[in-house]
């Protein structure tokens, strides 16, 4: 089908949400809390099959990982939303101006909203923001990855089951129908992904006028400061570096520890893996690379810091191969005295990759920080109160954890998006449900409608009082 005939055929679909849901009217809190309660449903009554797409789609992917985080995750956001929409609804009373005026902000659903999500949690990236979606009383049509083609098949075949296709309908399809997708005159559009098809997302969405939510990704710095614990911040940190193996926009992309603390860091960094994972390519534990396009991208990351100079340190055992394109897997790795001519400090690595750079002080770190793209997420490792309060204030991300990498994505009641290039826009709990509203204020004027007297003319008199006023 060619772009235009998927324009054309998209459209159509879309013109018949927004009817019906426009002939529905404002969706109740029962309307939503059944919605939501059947998105857990959707996961829970089929969270086998579901594990299964996605350990094909991967090639091999952890079953504890695609549980505890692409279903386990999804279903508390789901939840969550479900636990609280109704108290979300009320109206929100703001003083008035004047005795007898009332004064209200209402949240309205904004009608259809798109949400086009990745291929690295593809159920928790899908229906994560339609948990704030649901919750805001609108509907939605979803286009997951084209990458993840089993997970993408299934959840349509689901959601046929679960939905009308009124309330969710999913368009599968290549980067052709993404493109399509993207151009739709959607209500909200919320995209994740990278940073670079970010950009024409945010372009195609302009012409239509449509706001978007982008969650998109960036280099989220970890920053051992001199008095961190080094065991919590090599643990902590390498336990989210090979979750998923690294496949995370938000796993740390890499880290800034003294000049002291490197081969320190180096030999506490094996005696973790060593106990996390006795082997890899045969573990089961171990998550292999999506497809071979990003096995090979990450194979030339290392190759390519390798001949600039960098210090490459595999972190497995001596007997196993650190990459295995049978397997799909790539090993661990810290990628030491890195250049930022380096391809591996310029782009995003989403891999299980960790360059490492060391500085003499620590305003060194905060101003190479600020120095690049604002990141989704920044982690600091340090026991000084000041030091916390003095990093939070003086870098700027779209999330910080101190003392721990990644823990923010899990808590359903803080905000998650990003700031600049990493994104725009945030969800989870009530700020996805606000996101994805419209806060119209409500005013009814008082009976003598005092506030729009001063408006009347004649107006020589008030305009004796202004000049008072402003000679005061």
């Amino acid at each position: 089908m060619s772009n235009s005939d998927n324009q054309i055929h998209l459209r159509s679909i879309l013109a018949s949400m927004k009817k019906q849901q426009t002939n529905n009217g404002p969706a109740s809190a029962q309307c939503r809390r059944d919605r939501l309660a059947r998105s857990v449903a959707l996961i829970k009554e089929n969270y086998q099959a579901l594990t299964n797409a996605m350990n094909s789609d991967f090639g091999h992917r952890s079953a504890y990982q695609s549980g505890a985080a692409d279903l386990l995750g999804t279903i508390k956001l789901l939840q969550h939303a479900s636990d609280n929409v109704a108290q979300w609804m009320q109206p929100e009373i703001v003083p008035a101006p004047v005795e007898g005026m009332q004064t209200s902000v209402e949240y309205q659903p904004l009608g259809v909203v798109g949400v086009i999500s990745p291929w690295n949690f593809p159920v928790n990236l899908a229906f994560g923001p339609l948990a704030s979606v649901f919750a805001a009383g609108n509907t939605a049509m979803l286009k997951p990855s084209e990458l993840t083609p089993k997970t993408s098949e299934l959840l349509a075949e689901l959601v046929g089951r679960y939905f009308g296709p009124e309330e969710l309908t999913v368009v599968l399809g290549d980067a052709t129908v993404g493109q399509a997708f993207s151009a739709l005159p959607f209500d909200h559009l919320i995209f994740t992904g990278s940073t670079a098809v970010g950009k024409h997302v945010m372009r195609a969405a302009a012409e239509n006028l449509v706001p978007v939510t982008l969650e998109l990704g960036g280099k989220s710095p970890v920053v051992v400061a001199k008095d961190a614990d080094l065991d919590k911040a090599v643990a902590r940190t390498l336990t989210v570096k090979t979750f998923n193996a690294g496949q995370i926009c938000i796993s740390p992309d890499y880290l800034m520890l003294s000049e002291s603390q490197a081969d320190s860091f180096v030999d506490k960094a094996h005696q973790f893996l060593t106990s996390a994972f006795a082997t890899l390519h045969d573990n089961p534990d171990y998550t292999a690379i999506i497809n071979a396009r990003h096995f090979t991208r990450l194979v030339g990351l290392l190759d390519d810091a390798n001949k600039k100079g960098a210090r490459i340190i595999k972190l497995a055992s001596n007997d196993e191969p650190a990459y295995d394109k049978h397997t799909g897997k790539i090993a661990p790795h810290l990628i030491l005295d890195v250049t930022d001519d380096m391809a591996i400090m310029q782009e995003e690595i989403f891999g299980p990759l960790l360059p490492i750079m060391t500085y003499q002080d620590e305003q060194q770190a905060i101003d190479y920080i600020n120095a690049h793209p604002r990141p989704l997420a920044a982690y600091l490792f340090t026991e000084s109160p000041s030091k916390q309060q003095s990093f939070a204030k003086r870098t700027t991300s779209g999330a910080l954890v101190i003392n721990d990498v990644m823990t923010h994505v899990s808590i359903e009641n803080l905000p998650f998006g990003g700031v600049g290039p990493s994104g725009m826009g945030a969800y989870h709990g009530v700020y996805g449900f606000r996101q994805f509203s419209h806060a119209k204020p409500v005013v009814v004027q008082s009976e003598q409608a005092e506030s729009s007297q001063r408006l009347r003319a004649p107006y020589q008199d008030k305009l004796v009082a202004l000049d008072a006023f402003f000679k005061a």
